[in-house]
């Protein structure tokens, strides 16, 4: 087995996003654009809204890759111009693959509208690869009950299998491109190594706490992810002395597509031509419009 190292530690930039909202986000941004095949990694929150102060992202487009969210806390509803609709609490995830391109919605929930609450949340953009990027839009929409979860045999890690395997559990979301998505929990003194296949891209953000990470132990806090090099296998561990607190976090890897890309806003594909054939599919109305 070889033990991946940390190559870099990046400090996410923090930016309003959609209507408004604040994310942390570790790319795209001018220091690094994507860790292909992924895209984007936004941390929304938390953060506190009293009754009817949420923002979510009204009606955009996209086309091209995927959108991950997955939610800690709050609540949002969604709905798209193919006429889909539906919820999202937490623990939930939606793994929409957006092909050949579709208007999205992402609001707060009438619920957390009505009461206010903590939202707290993510969104990664995973890249589809070019003979996918046309195909039909559709979702996976896992509740939180379903996603598994497991814990070691000392009880000091705890995972969510949201892709990928560990700790003998399997995802039950199926992924166009080879994807490990883990949220780890490890408590102090807590240790593991998670198998990472050779030649994936892989990277670890913090959600909460400080964790060392990799060969070296590398020291990651809250905010800030690591690279991680080639190998098959990431070590993980809060095994300061000093450590009282658990460190939450996400590891995520996936196969490198390897391929051009073409990026603006809402739009990923392979070319520029592309690129300016989607912005004419949009704004001719052939991806359609979201009912109200």
């Amino acid at each position: 087995m070889s033990e991946r190292s940390v190559i870099s530690v990046v400090d996410s930039v923090r930016i309003l996003e959609g209507g408004g909202f604040p994310v942390r986000r570790p790319f795209p941004t001018q220091r690094l654009m994507q860790v292909d095949p992924f895209l984007l990694l936004d941390h929304l929150g938390p953060v506190t809204w009293g009754p009817g102060e949420g923002i979510g992202a009204p009606d955009h487009p996209h086309r091209g890759f995927e959108t991950v969210t997955y939610l800690l806390s709050g609540g949002f509803q969604h709905k798209d111009s193919a006429g889909h609709a539906g919820k999202l609490a937490p623990g939930d995830v939606q793994w929409m693959t957006a092909g050949s391109g579709v208007v999205h919605s992402e609001l707060p929930s009438d619920e957390f509208m009505r009461n206010g609450g903590v939202m707290h949340g993510f969104q990664i953009w995973v890249n589809l690869p070019a003979r996918d990027k046309m195909i039909k839009p559709h979702y996976q929409e896992i509740p939180g009950t379903e996603i598994p979860q497991a814990i070691s045999a000392d009880g000091k890690v705890k995972v969510r299998v949201i892709a990928g395997e560990s700790l003998g559990l399997s995802a039950v979301i199926k992924t166009r491109t080879p994807i490990t998505f883990l949220h780890f929990t490890i408590q102090p003194g807590g240790e593991l190594e998670q198998a990472v296949p050779a030649g994936y891209s892989a990277l670890v953000y913090q959600i909460s706490g400080e964790v060392q990470a990799g060969k070296e132990q590398k020291l990651v806090c809250e905010g800030q992810m690591a690279r991680l090099g080639d190998g098959d296998v990431v070590r993980l561990a809060v095994a300061s002395s000093d450590a009282t607190l658990p460190a939450d976090l996400l590891l995520l890897a996936g196969q490198p597509l390897n391929e051009p890309v073409a990026r603006y806003g809402p739009f990923v594909m392979n070319t520029r031509e592309e690129i300016e054939q989607a912005f004419g599919d949009y704004q001719s109305g052939h991806m359609g419009h979201i009912a109200s």
